[in-house]
């Protein structure tokens, strides 16, 4: 026997779109709940025209989820900009999803006029982070940070990382890295002469200024873990400052990677970095 439902169809019809459009509008609440991806080009942190940052925010972000990597330019301390970042920004997005991250500028050493010689660069690298500090909220981030640079930007994520660290800092990724600037000195003619210039003395006149340069020398227990890779070919930045770094850390029993890359210099290839940064996220998991 057929029983008849004591609903119309076209009740059911009425409550199909309903349940629908609910759907639907929850999807649109959900979609408008998420942020937009935001790029801030050419942030101050201070009154320099080259106390600068760029910024890359995340879709989607939020201040429980959305960590920061933040990326030191090279340039032996006289030469670079932030841009370099973009060249190896797809390759930190693919190793680092849904990571915010920030690129900075540092006034850097000028041989004419003699101006911002060391320690300025350290000290623009504390003045931008306390800029970042400041605007982690405004930015629906979180307060864990990943230092990185290479070459010249390396040692100054290291010595930020060691020296002047503070506990947001989860770790440092450095490539190439100058390492103790006394053993580097008389690497070659053109390393002697830059930092005697930059250092206002060589490792015999300022002996201090040296020694508080080097991350080497501020190597503690309560550090961050550090990963950091070498070229075995370099021939700018010797080998043997990642060494002296390894051995820095192993004596402060720092959680650490070091890796030696064969066949590369100072700087790697598109795979070799996309491989390497690969590494580094799967060394520091889900800090």
């Amino acid at each position: 026997m057929k029983i008849q439902s004591l609903f119309p169809k076209s009740f059911f019809v009425f409550l199909f779109s309903i349940l629908f459009l609910y759907g639907c509008s929850l999807n649109q609440e959900n979609e408008l709940d998420q942020l937009p991806a935001l790029e801030i080009s050419n942030a101050s942190y201070g009154i320099d025209p080259r106390q600068k940052m760029d910024v890359f925010l995340p879709a989607g972000r939020s201040a429980e989820k959305t960590r920061v990597l933040i990326y030191i330019h090279g340039g032996a301390w006289i030469d670079g900009d932030k841009s370099e970042f973009l060249q190896v920004k797809p390759l930190v997005e693919q190793a680092f999803p849904g990571f915010a991250m920030i690129t900075i500028n540092y006034r850097l050493y000028d041989f004419a006029s003699r101006q911002n010689r060391f320690p300025a660069q350290e000290e623009d690298i504390k003045a931008a982070l306390l800029y970042i500090r400041s605007k982690l909220a405004e930015w629906d981030v979180s307060e864990g940070i990943l230092l990185s640079g290479a070459s010249a930007g390396a040692h100054l994520a290291l010595l930020h990382g060691y020296k002047n660290r503070e506990d947001d800092i989860k770790g440092v990724i450095a490539f190439f890295p100058p390492t103790d600037l006394t053993s580097l000195f008389g690497f070659n003619n053109l390393t002697t002469l830059g930092l005697t210039e930059i250092m206002g003395g060589t490792p015999q006149t300022v002996p201090l200024i040296y020694q508080n340069a080097s991350p080497v020398n501020f190597a503690s227990s309560d550090d961050p873990p550090t990963i950091f890779f070498h070229g075995e070919t370099d021939q700018v930045v010797p080998m043997t400052q990642s060494e002296r770094l390894e051995t820095a850390l192993k004596n402060a029993q720092i959680k650490h990677e070091f890796v030696r890359v064969p066949n590369q210099g100072h700087g790697f290839t598109a795979e070799t970095n996309a491989a390497l940064l690969i590494q580094a996220n799967t060394f520091f998991g889900d800090f």
